[in-house]
């Protein structure tokens, strides 16, 4: 398992997100020799976990529970025949693009180290936008990346440090629960049943889809 490369995106103006200022940083691109991983801080002040990475929208995206992006390498590849396209790395807006880990298998409160000094733990998957979906290019993308159930992860740093690509990565903790992004990302989308799955990993679950399964559970149980 290792990391492909560590992307970073530059803000500029496009005309389908309705981020106020009409920026993205979704295009990102593979980044040139190290590059440093921190917690961002909390969302709406913080935004990304990697240096030199834009976050334009802080409503949505960035924070210290979406600190890092991951999608695999292997995901991507399995996307090619579809887009008709190979896409490349950076291609879905992700900061770390890996080979030989299954992202969106992780399970929740997972922990990676990736080469000497970070170590990043598995929040959630990433729900798709629509300037996800102008990025792409592509008729019905949200659509199609949601049913496709293989969103990628978002992380947070637990320890801070420099990246690089070609580093090792390394699952340093798995926890007893069998809560995966995979099912999280259900539960938030299209199989809203499972809310109350997402109770077994709720120290480290994203808050918003924590509380999101507090509160069906409370509704479906009383």
């Amino acid at each position: 398992m290792k990391l492909l490369s560590v992307n970073v995106g530059r803000a500029r103006p496009v005309p389908y997100t309705d981020q106020p200022q009409g920026l993205t940083g979704i295009d990102k691109r593979p980044a040139d020799g190290p590059v440093r991983v921190a917690a961002p801080g909390p969302k709406g002040v913080g935004a990304s976990g990697i240096a030199g990475d834009a976050v334009c929208d802080t409503r949505h995206h960035g924070g210290d529970h979406q600190a890092v992006y991951a999608v695999a390498r292997e995901d991507l590849d399995g996307w090619e025949r579809e887009l008709a396209r190979p896409p490349a790395n950076g291609a879905f807006g992700e900061n770390l693009t890996t080979l030989g880990l299954d992202v969106s298998g992780a399970l929740i409160g997972e922990r990676w180290q990736i080469g000497p000094e970070v170590v990043l733990e598995v929040t959630c998957g990433r729900i798709p936008c629509r300037t996800f979906q102008g990025h792409m290019g592509e008729k019905g993308w949200v659509k199609r990346f949601t049913l496709k159930g293989a969103p990628g992860a978002y992380l947070r740093v637990i320890q801070p440090g420099e990246i690089r690509a070609g580093d090792p990565v390394e699952i340093v903790h798995r926890p007893g629960h069998d809560v995966t992004v995979a099912l999280q990302f259900r539960a938030m989308t299209t199989e809203r049943a499972l809310l109350p799955r997402l109770l077994a990993a709720v120290d480290a679950l994203h808050p918003e889809s924590a509380e999101a399964a507090r509160k069906y559970t409370a509704r479906h149980t009383n």
